[in-house]
């Protein structure tokens, strides 16, 4: 990890400091993931079988999982697998419907009723990565807030592995959280068929869900088409910020870094500390535990783009954090909660040293689908709300009119639509025509 010092840099150097991975090939994506969106557009199925093949290196009959092969994935995990899985499934549900937004209704004038009621996204395509490390925890942030709130109709994409099958937990986990439908489909193709439909998979009004490069550009790229599909977030590769003070402890701090940078070989990690002892003794337990991980390769091409970096105080480090907008944000220092008031831009935060960033990855009850890429200055991570739709519903007396009509009037002839004006003012005079 390279080690910098904040204040000695100028406004170049801290933008460069804290740049993310360049998404390399920037253009040769973009093409390629629109070639894959045409073809999938233009041939549905069929694009799909070929691409699952040349991609996946599988061959694909029945693009959709068949209720044996749901049969089969549980009867093959091992029972504390899935005892695992329900006991994170119960704890999701817990905090993801005691935050659920609630119908409300209040006068804004004696007369004048304003109501908002919430409806589900009638259609969702989830889509759960499955490359290098199958991820049925995905299943759940996304099944468990979906079932809440009451979606019509869930789709979950997947990859297949080469044998035509999708992962024994992710399937497990869908069918836990009530997914209707699952298909063994990957990457930009997969959210293709989601947005725009095919013969074998519905078209979605909303589609969900992480990914690596071609997913995230695939969602970005048919969320601006008026016939594909809308989008949680922009939710790229993985990254964390860790802040940590001289009390904080090396080993923890170190493996809650390596626990992203093993994600994958785009991913980001950053430690911020007003210690250079605590940066010294980091960094060698990076390499130390580093070397023992079976995705060591993977972890170290992640750490090669990443930071040490020295900042002059913990509140300078909450600034810095507040500029790059980690997904992540990790608080080991001896006084987190006195931070957290700081924090602005943040996907999700974890405090003190009992608190790894793994605990929301699988089971704390938060949601780990986040926004990356310093998205969080805009997005919040996925929950019940990122299913439903919020309408809004007025009923006016015709006291309510009286008193809040010509407000209504004025500001409707202040921006010369005259229409707007008249459909109050006809009313307010047949009022005073029959009083």
């Amino acid at each position: 990890m390279r080690r910098i010092d904040w204040n000695a840099l100028d406004e170049q150097g801290r933008r460069e400091a804290l740049a993310r991975p360049a998404q390399s090939r920037a253009a040769e994506l973009r093409e390629g993931v629109g070639r894959i969106v045409a073809a999938v557009r233009a041939q549905g199925d069929a694009a799909l079988r070929e691409l699952s093949a040349k991609y996946d290196h599988c061959a694909l009959t029945a693009l959709e999982v068949a209720d044996d092969e749901f049969v089969a994935a549980e009867a093959s995990l091992d029972p504390a697998l899935k005892a695992a899985i329900r006991e994170a499934a119960a704890r999701i549900e817990a905090f993801h419907r005691a935050a659920a937004l609630q119908p409300m209704g209040v006068d804004t004038a004696p007369g004048v009723r304003v109501e908002r009621m919430l409806r589900p996204i009638q259609r969702v395509g989830l889509y759960v990565p499955a490359g290098s490390a199958p991820l049925p925890s995905t299943a759940l942030m996304l099944g468990v807030p979906a079932r809440i709130a009451g979606c019509r109709e869930v789709v979950l994409c997947s990859p297949a592995r080469a044998d035509g099958r999708c992962d024994a937990a992710v399937l497990y986990a869908a069918r836990l959280t009530g997914v209707h439908k699952v298909f063994k489909l990957g990457g930009a193709q997969a959210i293709a068929a989601m947005a725009y439909g095919t013969a074998s998979v519905p078209k979605c009004d909303k589609l969900f869900g992480p990914g690596n490069a071609w997913v995230t550009e695939a969602k970005l790229q048919i969320s601006c088409e008026p016939d594909g599909a809308a989008i949680d977030m922009p939710a790229g590769p993985s990254e964390v910020l860790v802040i940590a003070d001289v009390a904080a402890n090396p080993t923890f701090v170190a493996a809650d870094l390596l626990s992203q940078a093993e994600h994958g070989p785009d991913s980001q990690v950053i430690l911020l500390s007003d210690s250079a002892t605590l940066l010294d003794r980091v960094a060698r337990e990076v390499e130390r535990q580093c070397a023992e991980l079976p995705r060591a390769e993977i972890a170290r091409l992640a750490l090669a783009q990443s930071r040490l970096i020295a900042v002059a105080s913990l509140a300078q480090a909450v600034e810095v954090s507040n500029r790059y907008a980690p997904e992540h944000l990790i608080l080991q220092v001896t006084a987190p909660r006195r931070l957290l008031d700081g924090i602005e831009s943040a996907g999700s935060v974890f405090l003190g040293a009992w608190t790894p960033e793994s605990v929301g990855d699988y089971c704390s009850g938060s949601n780990h689908v986040l926004p990356t890429y310093g998205h969080a200055r805009s997005y919040s991570g996925v929950s019940v709300a990122s299913f439903q739709k919020q309408i809004t519903v007025q009923e006016l007396s015709a006291d309510g009119l009286r008193g809040i009509g010509p407000c209504t009037a004025t500001l409707a002839a202040a921006e010369q639509l005259e229409a707007h004006r008249r459909a109050v003012t006809l009313r307010l005079a047949e009022l005073e025509s029959t009083t």
